[in-house]
C-alpha cells in the first residue's frame, strides 16, 4: 500500500489507464516504464486478447511490473462490445437488450458467466454495466447496448448484472453519464448533443445512474457529448465542471469518476494536454487511452511537470489518488 507521501509522479500515473500494444507486453517500453511509474490500469481490446492463457499470463506480467497494483480492465457488455471474440471463436455473450428480453434470471447468469471469465483473464474491473436508456430509435452507439427504453427496466437489469460483478469481486463501472440513449451522433466521430431540458434529463437519463449509485455503484463512466441543459459553451460532459459537480453535489456520488476513451472524435477539437487539465479541474479521476504511445505518455510527464509548478492542480491529482486508492483497497487489489 503506498501513502500519501508518495512520489507526486505516480499520483499522476494512476490517473491514466493504457492498452498494451501487443499480445505479450513487456520486453520493455512504454507501458513496462509507466507502470513502473506507477500507472493506473491498463484496458485490453480485442486485439491483446488471443487465449485465456495467455491473456493470464499477460496479466500477471503488468501485475509484476507495476508499482501499484493495477486495474486491469476490459470493455465486456456482450453483443457487439465484447473483446473475448478470439478466444471462442466469434461472439458468445448478448447484447443487454437481448439479455433484457430473456428476463432477469438470464441477466443474472450472464453477467456471472462474464464475470468468471474476466477472473480467468486477470481482469479486476469491467466498463459496464451500461446505463443509458435507448429512447432514440435513430442513436448510432447505443441501440442494444442499453437494457431497454424504459428507465424502470434499465434500473432493474443493470443493477442486476452490477451487484454480480462486485460479488465477484470485478469493479462495475456505470457507463455513459449523463446519458448517451437520446443522441444521435457516435462520440467515436464527433460530439453529440443532447437536446433535452434538464427536467427529461434527470426523469428519464440519469435515474438509472441514481439508482446504481444508490445501490453501492463504484466507479462511473463520463460520456463526451454536449448537454446544453447544463453548460451554455460547447463543453463536453466529460470536461464540465458543471455536469461533474452535479454528479458529485445533486446525485451524491463518492466513487471514482472515469472519462471515455479521451481519443474519440468527440475530443478532436480539444488539445489533448488541455483536455487533460480540463477533465482534472471538472472532477475526472481517471483518464482512459486506447494506446501507450509516445504521444500519451508525453501528455503524463506534462501534466507531472505542471502539477509541480500548480498547487491547484496537485490537490486535484491528490483528491485523485485517495480515491483510486479506496477502490483498489475496497476491492482488495491493494
Amino acid at each position: 500500500m503506498y501513502d500519501k507521501s508518495m512520489d507526486l509522479r505516480a499520483k499522476v500515473y494512476q490517473m491514466f489507464i493504457l492498452s498494451p500494444s501487443s499480445t505479450e507486453l513487456l520486453g520493455g517500453g512504454n507501458l513496462e516504464q509507466a507502470l513502473q511509474n506507477g500507472l493506473g490500469g491498463v484496458i485490453y481490446f480485442t486485439k491483446n486478447i488471443i487465449s485465456k492463457a495467455q491473456t493470464y499470463k499477460l496479466s500477471m506480467k503488468i501485475k509484476d511490473a507495476a508499482l501499484i497494483s493495477p486495474f486491469i480492465s476490459i470493455d465486456q457488455e456482450g453483443g457487439r462490445v465484447e473483446r473475448t471474440e478470439n478466444i471462442f471463436n466469434g461472439k458468445r455473450f448478448l447484447s443487454a437488450r437481448l439479455q433484457a428480453e430473456k428476463g432477469l434470471e438470464f441477466v443474472h447468469c450472464q453477467s456471472k458467466e462474464i464475470a468468471e471469465l474476466l477472473l480467468e483473464l486477470g481482469c479486476n474491473m469491467n466498463f459496464a454495466p451500461v446505463l443509458d436508456v435507448d429512447t432514440n430509435p435513430a442513436n448510432p452507439i447505443i441501440a442494444e447496448r442499453s437494457y431497454s427504453a424504459d428507465p424502470d427496466k434499465v434500473i432493474e437489469y443493470a443493477i442486476c448484472a452490477m451487484k454480480v460483478y462486485m460479488a465477484n469481486n470485478i469493479i462495475p463501472v456505470g457507463k455513459h453519464f449523463p446519458g448517451h440513449g437520446d443522441v444521435n451522433a457516435d462520440s467515436h466521430l464527433t460530439l453529440p448533443v443532447l437536446e433535452l431540458s434538464r427536467k427529461e434529463v434527470e426523469a428519464v437519463h440519469i435515474r438509472p445512474f441514481y439508482n446504481a449509485i444508490q445501490n453501492g455503484l463504484p466507479a462511473v463512466m463520463v460520456a463526451h457529448l454536449y448537454c446544453p441543459c447544463f453548460d451554455k459553451k460547447k463543453v463536453p460532459a466529460s470536461l464540465s465542471q458543471n455536469v461533474l459537480s452535479y454528479l458529485r453535489k445533486e446525485i451524491g456520488f463518492k466513487g471514482v469518476i472515469v472519462s471515455d476513451d479521451m481519443q474519440m472524435g468527440a475530443l478532436d477539437g480539444v488539445e489533448p494536454l488541455d483536455a487533460i487539465i480540463s477533465g482534472i479541474n471538472a472532477g475526472v479521476n481517471l483518464f482512459l487511452y486506447r494506446d501507450c504511445s509516445n504521444n500519451t505518455i508525453d501528455i503524463i510527464e506534462a501534466i507531472v511537470s505542471k502539477a509541480r509548478r500548480e498547487n491547484l492542480l496537485e490537490q486535484k491529482i491528490e483528491e485523485s489518488f485517495v480515491l483510486i486508492q479506496k477502490l483498489k483497497e475496497k476491492f482488495r487489489l491493494i
